[in-house]
């Protein structure tokens, strides 16, 4: 895994990136243009086995040209590591592990709650909400790392 820093700073051109809301039952994927302005929610993963998870994004890697990933890293608001953390980072690095290319951790607090706050600003239904809660949570999440890349 690198930072989000390092990946910025050795980024030589703009590529598209997917976004992973690792949640307990659920995976939230999303993907951003080659431009990296605007990420899209992609689909929602059930999570099962570790090998189901790392061949899934293999396919939607290569499907879609991806050159790194942006995982969303559960921060305590007061900025401590609690235990969703360590978990996270151990998912991350599994997956940094067994996919060449670039992971990052990106503080995700607040992204499922902004993720249903903006659908509610869209009119959409609380049921269709809930339904791509994760996907919207990750985009929410790759956005805000390529809007920090792109500053």
């Amino acid at each position: 895994m690198i930072t989000i820093e390092d990946f910025k700073k050795n980024q030589s051109n703009k590529v598209r990136l997917i976004g992973l809301d690792l949640g307990s039952k659920r995976i939230g994927v999303s993907i951003c243009d080659e431009n990296q302005s605007i990420a899209v929610p992609h689909k929602t993963l059930n999570r099962t086995t570790s090998n189901n998870l790392i061949n899934e994004l293999k396919l939607i890697i290569s499907e879609n040209n991806i050159k790194a990933i942006i995982v969303g890293h559960p921060i305590n608001m007061d900025g401590t590591l609690g235990k969703s953390s360590h978990s996270i980072k151990s998912v991350a690095t599994n997956i940094s592990n067994s996919i060449n290319l670039p992971v990052c951790l990106w503080d995700e607090r607040l992204s499922t709650a902004g993720a249903f706050n903006l659908s509610s600003e869209l009119d959409v239904s609380v049921s269709k909400r809930l339904k791509k809660i994760d996907e919207n949570a990750a985009t929410f999440i790759l956005q805000g790392a390529i809007d920090y890349l792109n500053n």
